[in-house]
């Protein structure tokens, strides 16, 4: 997926109320960006980072800033890592569409944040007939405290255990589930960051044993697009 125009370089001044960023672009102007990322950012906010920002035309919206994409460095060299947590699932609906996950080549209809569980929505719900339902949830990674290791999540996440349980109930009750960790970034690997939160950390485990499937995807990143390219073991 390409951005729709090129991204501005600017430099990473501070990120505050989670979801706001202020940058000085290369001209000298310092503006605020939304951050569509309400996780801890582990790794992804050194002080002068060079991040990257689209903008936005519409005059409906207060910020035309959008924190996009950042450069920095694992311990393999610069790369450039995914932030935004709204691109993961419009990532994921092309990839499927396109048969990229050959674990759902059958199922010709796509839903998106569909009702299920306890006032909950499922990111994704794949549907064939004479088959139960297949409930699809995605969930964006951008962390790494080891070079090639991949981690979710950043902070304690108890949405992301109750997504768990209720996949977890819906693989009980006679569908599929699966869910789908997006990682933003190159890695060869992916784990739980189990000492981050191990209230989720059960909360997968126990979904499962339920049966519920899981994936990792690594991805291209630039400051041109995001595009998934390669599965990567779940360890």
């Amino acid at each position: 997926m390409r951005f729709p125009a090129p991204l501005i370089p600017g430099r990473l001044l501070r990120r505050y109320k989670r979801f706001l960023a202020d940058v000085r672009l290369e001209d000298g102007e310092e503006v605020t960006a939304h951050c569509a990322n309400p996780g801890a950012m582990l790794g992804l906010l050194a002080a002068e980072g060079r991040v990257f920002l689209s903008r936005s035309d519409n005059p409906a919206r207060k910020l035309k800033y959008s924190w996009e994409v950042v450069e920095t460095d694992f311990g393999r060299g610069p790369e450039y890592v995914g932030v935004s947590t709204a691109l993961p699932n419009a990532l994921v609906g092309d990839a499927i569409r396109a048969g990229f996950f050959h674990e759902f080549s059958d199922w010709p209809t796509l839903r998106r944040e569909v009702k299920y569980g306890e006032a909950s929505r499922v990111d994704f719900l794949l549907e064939r007939e004479g088959a139960p339902p297949c409930y699809v949830e995605v969930k964006n990674v951008h962390m790494m405290r080891q070079p090639g290791l991949a981690e979710f999540p950043d902070c304690a996440t108890a949405r992301g255990a109750k997504h768990m349980r209720e996949l977890a109930a819906m693989v009980r009750g006679g569908a599929r589930a699966c869910v789908i960790f997006l990682v933003q970034m190159q890695a060869d690997r992916f784990t739980l960051a189990r000492d981050v939160d191990p209230a989720y950390a059960r909360a997968f485990d126990d979904a499962r044993a339920a049966g519920v499937e899981a994936l990792a995807v690594a991805c291209d990143v630039s400051p041109l697009g995001v595009e998934p390219v390669r599965r990567i073991p779940i360890v």
